[in-house]
């Protein structure tokens, strides 16, 4: 069965499931091997909102140790590098840095 949410989910680019680990707070994502990872690199990249409902219904239905999943936008690199799609998700991941103003 699925929720009201997971049907009206949109997905307009790559995309992952990411949540929070029960344990420590630390940020977890899902990996393709139905488990849950601190590093970004291991997280399953999806790009329809089939394949997202799918993997965030195998976050949702294995959340032991996970609480709060949800579906965050990405940037893929050339390269396959990963990474976050918006500041949310960036700040999720490195924390909050403020710039410091040039010494005169």
């Amino acid at each position: 069965m699925t929720s009201p949410l997971q049907q009206k989910l949109k997905i307009t680019g790559p995309s992952i499931v990411t949540a929070n680990r029960t344990g420590d707070g630390a940020v977890i994502y899902r990996t393709s091997s139905n488990g849950w990872s601190t590093e970004l690199s291991d997280a399953a990249v999806v790009r329809t909102a089939d394949d997202a409902k799918a993997l965030w219904a195998e976050a949702m239905a294995d959340d032991l140790g996970a609480i709060g999943s949800y579906i965050a936008p990405v940037e893929v690199g050339s390269d396959g590098s990963i990474e976050p799609g918006n500041i949310r998700e960036a700040i999720r991941l490195r924390g909050t840095t403020f710039a410091l103003p040039a010494s005169a």
